[in-house]
């Protein structure tokens, strides 16, 4: 039987050509800035979101925590989504490298709005810390894959910017947005001052981050990464991929979609579980199986045994996340054991 993994897009493999890519990858010491495939990566990214200049990292983690650093200093406070991945999952580096405070506000879905921003900000008050960050999360991890649109992030940022806090998004999955609203990336990049994003999901190259801004945030950024031990030596072999990964790997997102919606619909016609479709818009599908008098834990075994590799969201909540591994046939196959295990 084989087993179908639809725990994360984290787990897709680098196709032939990234891995031939790496073999040929020309080579220098990037902390010299003299690795010409990084250099290539950044440039091209930079182009891809029509910023100034672009920073390549080892993780999506560290691409946050730098971004943080830059902005704030310690002490500072940032506005953050209440189950944002950089408060819910970063292992509370924001705080405990960074010193920096969350300050958690409910959005709808993941998104939240100029109004919420504005009853958040702590103001000029000695007994609070003071507020110099807004960060998004697009696509929203928690919430299902959900998308902002670039309408809803320039209307944050604009706020944000009028009451003089910096902008960062985590775009881990930006690409997933922008293909499911047919709009490009550039949209997104327009009144913000900082986006992260990763190359090890639905781009499936085998590892790395991207940083995107202006010249002089990417120049402090390149001296955090520095000092948080992410400084690399001939990253072209780890750089190349992402190349590959930018160039030929955004369109195809729309299947990892269109399989995400076909997996949502068929679990829900089982007439088993509760599927939130709103939530469907992206890569990720979250079922909730309390009908069944079982947690996620123990669903997510059960599923296991059927040969299916699904995600312990807490509670009741199981997520699923389609990628580049995953065929529609899959999803067939999928449904068909889950409706089985009944």
């Amino acid at each position: 039987m084989r087993t179908i993994d639809l725990r994360s897009d984290t787990v897709t493999l680098p196709t032939k050509e990234m891995m031939l890519s790496m073999m040929d990858a020309e080579l220098g010491d990037d902390v010299s800035r003299e690795d010409p495939t990084v250099n290539r990566l950044e440039e091209l990214s930079a182009k891809c979101f029509g910023t100034e200049a672009a920073l390549f990292t080892p993780s999506g983690t560290q691409s946050n925590l730098i971004s943080v650093m830059v902005h704030c200093r310690r002490g500072d406070e940032m506005i953050v989504e209440s189950e944002a991945h950089i408060y819910y999952y970063e292992v509370g580096g924001m705080s405990a490298v960074a010193g920096v405070i969350p300050r958690l506000i409910r959005g709808n879905l993941g998104v939240f709005t100029p109004e919420q921003v504005i009853d958040a900000v702590r103001g000029d008050d000695m007994h609070f810390p003071p507020s110099k960050l807004v960060e998004i999360e697009n696509t929203h991890n928690r919430a299902g894959g959900t998308v902002w649109t670039p309408k809803e992030v320039s209307a944050v940022s604009i706020c944000a910017h009028d009451l003089g806090m910096k902008v960062h998004i985590d775009g881990a999955r930006i690409f997933n947005a922008a293909v499911a609203l047919d709009v490009g990336v550039k949209e997104y990049a327009k009144n913000v001052d900082s986006i992260s994003f990763c190359l090890s999901k639905g781009l499936s190259a085998p590892v790395g981050s991207i940083i995107v801004g202006d010249k002089e945030f990417i120049e402090k950024a390149r001296k955090t990464r520095k000092m948080l031990g992410g400084g690399m030596r001939q990253a072209g072999v780890i750089a190349a991929p992402g190349i590959v990964a930018l160039t030929k790997m955004v369109g195809r997102l729309k299947e990892d979609h269109d399989n995400a919606r076909k997996l949502a619909i068929g679990l829900k016609s089982l007439g088993t579980f509760d599927v939130e479709m709103r939530t469907v818009q992206t890569n990720i599908v979250l079922i909730d199986v309390s009908p069944l008098d079982m947690n996620s834990e123990q669903f997510v075994e059960k599923l296991k045994r059927s040969g299916i590799l699904a995600a312990d969201f807490g509670g009741c909540i199981v997520r699923f996340v389609t990628h580049r591994g995953i065929t529609s046939k899959d999803i067939d196959e999928t449904i068909g054991r889950i409706e089985r295990l009944k």
